[in-house]
Parts: structure tokens; C-alpha cells; sequence
């Protein structure tokens, strides 16, 4: 089999998805539940789990363990019916929503997870717009049916007028008043009821049967045999088809209902994403399109992370493959450093399990060792010096605070880790113009993220803080970068900064000042996202 062939086999396997939530909907549990089925664990670890007293594997940084959430994107790779799957399992709390934004430029297709008895919330929406900007397959699973949720065909309704997106349930549930039984699959008219789990940690039994079959009204019982009935019926007779072009340019999305904490639901939603997933695609450049089953190698950085391993003061670049054949120690073109670069220590990972990879494919993301010369959004190519992916979007900050060493005797510490968690697209650094000392100033999607910038000095570079809030809410960049800041008509309180690439920020209180701004200068043009050039 010649490389092409050899590609073009492990792209048709590929399924490269991430999962996206509101905060507590059950993500991480999903997502260890999938690695359960997949065979990557035999045990479950529930995120808040004191029955099972373990951590989710997908959880690796201390502060996640301590709190029970994820603040930093992990990336887990397991084999199922013969598919390689990559999950990229993002944070769930709107204030660490940048990384998720970010990633979710690297995913093929998304999982909307959604708590049944909470329904769309606030998180889950932004996080919405974001894949639907991209145009990717979107999934919902309706999480949490073991306990009291909303009627199904009012989430139904409630998924179409608040996300404007079409919705097709796949499976339909048997109980959903804390007493969820099953569901009834509608392709193959099966009724599928659950049993066993032990909390969740193991795979469940299930018994599978037709609808027409009695023996089901006997284990159900006539009313939830009679409802389940007239359910369907009513689904038949009201709901739309399902059809895959809409499914494919994300206008409508399969619904799923199950239980993440007891794998009720779990495996047959595995089993039809595979099915409908798509494999990696074509990505556009400014070469033109890139086919994934090129022979030659592509790919562009989506995250960095420092120190995931504290004892080797690693830093790691992950990298999403988008065309040809990744093999361990290969040297591809660094488009923005112009030079050569040889990709060294290749990793996949497990959490905090790594493997050394020889060698991968489109679709799958790798970590490779970061010297200080990678940056998100850079481009690697192999075979063609000009060819550049589009830039990854920087996401506005909403929080604003000066930070200062408390000791200036560790400014070199403090600087290099303020540099290197901007560069892991942790914070957002801004300088100050013409105030005599170098003061940063950082911003923030959430406030959280002070916590964890505090947390992350003090322990990986010894380093306390002094951190002062400040009122600020908007950051807008100077679209003409021919113009003096310092000559703007701007209100008192509008600080002036420049970004890590040197480019004029203004730094708002609130949008009645950006309106004077706009107001008082003509010809000032203000952008709310720039991108990493």
C-alpha cells in the first residue's frame, strides 16, 4: 500500500470531536464514560465521585482535583469498532471559555451536552455560536435522566428557539421523573431498557427488544408502556425527517437522551456518533484548499501548556494534524519563524498518561516539546514555506487587573511565567504606555482565571502576586495602526495599552466610553477580536 493509501485508510477512521457545556452538565463524567466503553480504563473515576474516591482521568492540573472542574483543555485518544477517536475535553466553566473557543478550532464536529432538568443555559449558547460560526456537525446529548428532568419535547422546542438550529431525537426516553428506565431507539423502533453500573463505574447490561414485543409492557408496565407509545406517535406524526446535509453544515442537530453517571444511553450514543461523525475535512489556507490525504504533512497549534508534568518544567505545543503522515523526530517548515524545525517528543495523551507516538495522522493531535519558539495559531508545513492556516481568533477579555511581583527581588521569575502562561492563551498581557515603570496589566474571560494565574506563579515559579482589580470591562483594538493613541479624545478613565505584539489597545470602563470614543475621533475604527497574526 503506497502513503497515500496508507492516509487516506486512517482518515476514513478518524472521528476528532469536542465536547461543549454549560458548567456541571456532566461533561467530564461523559467523557470518562466514553474512555470506559473505548476500553482506554476499566473504572470510571466521577469527577466528584466520594463513593469511588478517584479523580477523572481526564482532570490532570491539582486545582481541577481540588475544585471539581476543569480549567484547562485535556486530549484523549482511544480505538473503538475499529474508529481512532480523539476527544478534546474542554473546560466547562465560562470563565476558562477562551481555551474552549480555541479548541474547538480543532475539532471536526461537537457534542452539546445539556442537563435535562436545566435545559439550554447561558455557557452552553456562547459556546453554540462559536461551532456554528464554523459550520461543524453539532450532537446534543440530554444529560442526567436518572434524575427529574424537563419534558423531552419541550427541550426539543427549547433547543430550536433559543439555538435556532433544527432538532431530530435519535432515541427517545422511558421516564423522565427520576425514574428513567431506558430509551426507545427510533431508527431500529427497539426499546433498550438499563441495568447494573455500580454508580457508573462499570459498563451497563441492557436489554433490547421490538417495541411490538409484549413482554415489554410486562417490565415497563402499562403506563410507561402506554406513554412511551403515544410519544412515539406523536414524534412520527410532528417531528421533521432527519435529514444528513442539514446535519452536516450544523442545521440540525441529532438528539440523544441518557445518563453520563450511570452509562444509561451512553454506549448507544457512542455507537451512532460514529456513524454519523464526520472524518476529517478539507481545510482552507492561503495555498488553497488542504486535503487531508495529501502525503504531505500540515498542521497548525491550538494550545500550549506549561508544566503539565511540574517535576520536568515541560512546556507542550499541541498540535492539530490536517493533512499527511506525522512520524516521530520528521522536520516541517515553521511559517512564521521562516526556518526549520524538527518536531521532538512527540506525545499522545491519556491525562497524565503519555505515549510517545511514532506516528499519526489527520485528525489526531500530538504534544510536541516547545523550546519557546511555538505560539498558538502558528502553522507547520512540510514541503511548501508560504502555506499558512488561518489565524486563531484572540476572544475579548472582560476582566482587567494590574499585576506586580510582591517581592522584586523574583521580577525574572515573574516575568518568565507571565509570559509563558500569555503564550499558553491562559491570560492576555497588555503594557501600559508612558508611565515610567513596566506595569501589566491582564486580562481575562473570567475572573476565575486570576485565581488560577495567582495559583499557577506560586507554585510552578515560586512567585507571589499582588494583584489589583480594576474597573475596566472592554478591550477594543486600533484597527489603523497608523494612529497615535496618545492623540485621541478619549474619557479619563481609558487606559492606552499595547498588546503582546505591540499593537494599541484601548482598555474601556464601559460601552458609554467606547461611544465617546467613536464620537470624538472620526476616523477611529474599533475591532472587539484580533486575530494572532
Amino acid at each position: 500500500m503506497n502513503l497515500k493509501d496508507i492516509i487516506s485508510k486512517e482518515v476514513d477512521r478518524r472521528k476528532t470531536f469536542a465536547i461543549i457545556s454549560h458548567p456541571d452538565a456532566g461533561k467530564t463524567t461523559l467523557t470518562e464514560k466514553l474512555l470506559l466503553y473505548g476500553g482506554a480504563i476499566r473504572l470510571a473515576g466521577s469527577v466528584k465521585s466520594r463513593k469511588t474516591n478517584k479523580y477523572a482521568v481526564s482532570d490532570w492540573m491539582e486545582i481541577e482535583k481540588q475544585r471539581g472542574i476543569s480549567v484547562t483543555s485535556s486530549v484523549l485518544q482511544f480505538e473503538y469498532g475499529g474508529y481512532c477517536i480523539n476527544i478534546l475535553d474542554t473546560p466547562g466553566h465560562q470563565d476558562f471559555s477562551e481555551d474552549t473557543y480555541r479548541t474547538l478550532m480543532a475539532a471536526d464536529s461537537a457534542v452539546m451536552l445539556i442537563d435535562g432538568a436545566k435545559g439550554v443555559e447561558e455557557q452552553t449558547i456562547k459556546l453554540f455560536h462559536v461551532c456554528k460560526m464554523r459550520g461543524i456537525p453539532i450532537f446534543t446529548f440530554v444529560n442526567k435522566m436518572d434524575r427529574a428532568s424537563k419534558d423531552p419535547f419541550e427541550l426539543m422546542e427549547e433547543i430550536e428557539q433559543v439555538l435556532k438550529i433544527r432538532s431530530y431525537p435519535i432515541n427517545w426516553p422511558i421516564g423522565t421523573d427520576g425514574d428513567f428506565k431506558g430509551v426507545y431507539n427510533r431508527e431500529l423502533a427497539q426499546i433498550e431498557l438499563f441495568e447494573g453500573g455500580k454508580h457508573g463505574q462499570n459498563i451497563v447490561s441492557s436489554t433490547k427488544g421490538s417495541v411490538e414485543d409484549k413482554v415489554f409492557l410486562d417490565l415497563l408496565g402499562e403506563h410507561y408502556y402506554n406513554k412511551l407509545c403515544e410519544d412515539i406517535e406523536l414524534l412520527d406524526i410532528a417531528g421533521d425527517e432527519f435529514d444528513k446535509k442539514k446535519f452536516d453544515s450544523g442545521n440540525l442537530t441529532p438528539i440523544f437522551f441518557g445518563s453520563a453517571m450511570t452509562n444509561f444511553g451512553v454506549q448507544p450514543f457512542l455507537e451512532k456518533f460514529l456513524q454519523l461523525a464526520p472524518k476529517p475535512g478539507i481545510k482552507d489556507s492561503s495555498e488553497g484548499p488542504v486535503i487531508p490525504e495529501s502525503d504531505k504533512f500540515t498542521g497548525f497549534v491550538f494550545k500550549i501548556q506549561a508544566n503539565m508534568n511540574p517535576a520536568h518544567r515541560d512546556r507542550i505545543a499541541f498540535i492539530r494534524i490536517c493533512s499527511g503522515r506525522f512520524s516521530k523526530g520528521m522536520s516541517v517548515y515553521h511559517v512564521r519563524e521562516g526556518k526549520e524545525v524538527k518536531l521532538s517528543q512527540p506525545q499522545q495523551f491519556m491525562a497524565q498518561d503519555r505515549t510517545i507516538v511514532e506516528e499519526a495522522y489527520p485528525g489526531d493531535i500530538i504534544g510536541v516539546f516547545d523550546p519557546g519558539i511555538f505560539q498558538i495559531g502558528d502553522t507547520l508545513s512540510e514541503g511548501n514555506a508560504k502555506l499558512e492556516f488561518e489565524g486563531i481568533p484572540v476572544f475579548p477579555a472582560e476582566h482587567f487587573a494590574r499585576v506586580i511581583p510582591a517581592d522584586t527581588m523574583k521580577r525574572k521569575q515573574f516575568l518568565k511565567g507571565i509570559n509563558q502562561l500569555a503564550e499558553e492563551g491562559a491570560i492576555q498581557v497588555f503594557k501600559q504606555i508612558d508611565i515610567g515603570i513596566e506595569a501589566f496589566i491582564i486580562g481575562a474571560v473570567g475572573v476565575l482565571q486570576f485565581e488560577v494565574l495567582e495559583y499557577r506563579l506560586k507554585n510552578e515559579y515560586g512567585v507571589d502576586l499582588k494583584i489589583q482589580k480594576l474597573p475596566h470591562r472592554f478591550a477594543r483594538w486600533i484597527a489603523d495602526s497608523t494612529i497615535d493613541p496618545r492623540k485621541l479624545t478619549l474619557t479619563s478613565s481609558t487606559m492606552i495599552v499595547q498588546d503582546e505584539e505591540e499593537r494599541y489597545v484601548l482598555i474601556f470602563e464601559n460601552e458609554w466610553s467606547i461611544s465617546w470614543a467613536k464620537e470624538k475621533n472620526n476616523s477611529l475604527e474599533l475591532h472587539d477580536i484580533a486575530k494572532k497574526s
